[in-house]
C-alpha cells in the first residue's frame, strides 16, 4: 500500500466559496449544504480504497473537519492554476516515495471505490488515466510517474480540457488510458439529476 496514494483536493467549506456556479440559482447557504454532501459521499469512497490517503486544501487546513487525521494526512495546495496546483501535487508525492497516485475533486458523487481501484490498476501498464466527466473535463488524473506535460497550456474550466489533454500525452508519447465518463456536480441540473437516479 505505501507506494500507493489519493489525493483528494477540496474547498475550505465556507459560503460564497465553494460550488458558485450552483449558488447562482440556489443560493450560497444551500450550495454548501450540497458541497458538504459531496464531501461526505467522497469521504466515504475514498475510505474503501486501500491507499495512503491525503486532502489537499484550497488554503488553510481544515481543524475538526470530517477528515479524520488518522486516515488523511492534510497538506495545503500550491499557488497557481489547477495545472500549477495539481503539478506540484504530483511531483511532491514522487518526490517522496510514491510509486502511483490518483488525483480526485470532491464533486464526483458517482465516483465509487471500485473505479478508484481500477484507476491504480490501469497505472500497471499506463502513464496517466484520467476519468472523464461529461462536460469535457476530468473528475480523476493518475499518474505512474511524474508526467507534468499533460497538465500545461490547457484551458482549464472549459469542454477543451480533456480533448487537449489526449493531444498532450500523444504529442509527448505518453501511454493514456480512460475510466468510464462521469457527470461533476456543477449547478443545480446536475444535483437534480443525481438525486432522482437515486430513487
Amino acid at each position: 500500500m505505501k507506494d500507493k496514494k489519493i489525493v483528494v483536493f477540496v474547498k475550505n467549506a465556507v459560503p460564497g466559496k465553494v460550488k458558485t456556479r450552483l449558488a447562482k440559482t440556489i443560493g450560497d447557504d444551500k450550495a454548501l449544504k450540497v458541497y458538504l454532501k459531496l464531501l461526505e459521499i467522497t469521504k466515504r469512497e475514498v475510505l474503501k480504497v486501500d491507499a495512503i490517503k491525503e486532502v489537499w486544501y484550497a488554503w488553510d487546513i481544515g481543524k475538526d473537519d470530517i477528515w479524520d487525521e488518522g486516515f488523511f494526512a492534510k497538506r495545503i495546495q500550491s499557488d497557481g492554476d489547477l495545472g500549477e496546483k495539481m503539478k506540484h501535487t504530483f511531483k511532491h508525492s514522487f518526490k517522496n516515495g510514491c510509486n502511483k497516485m490518483v488525483l480526485i475533486g470532491s464533486d464526483c458523487p458517482t465516483l465509487t471505490s471500485e473505479i478508484m481501484e481500477e484507476a491504480f490498476d490501469k497505472l500497471n501498464e499506463n502513464d496517466v488515466v484520467f476519468g472523464p466527466s461529461e462536460d469535457g473535463g476530468y473528475y480523476l488524473i493518475g499518474m505512474s510517474s511524474y508526467k507534468p506535460e499533460v497538465l500545461e497550456d490547457i484551458d482549464w474550466s472549459t469542454e477543451k480540457v480533456m480533448e487537449q489533454t489526449e493531444k498532450k500525452a500523444e504529442k509527448n508519447n505518453i501511454s493514456l488510458a480512460k475510466l468510464e465518463s462521469l457527470n461533476d456536480i456543477d449547478n443545480e441540473q446536475d444535483w437534480e439529476e443525481y438525486l432522482a437516479s437515486l430513487n
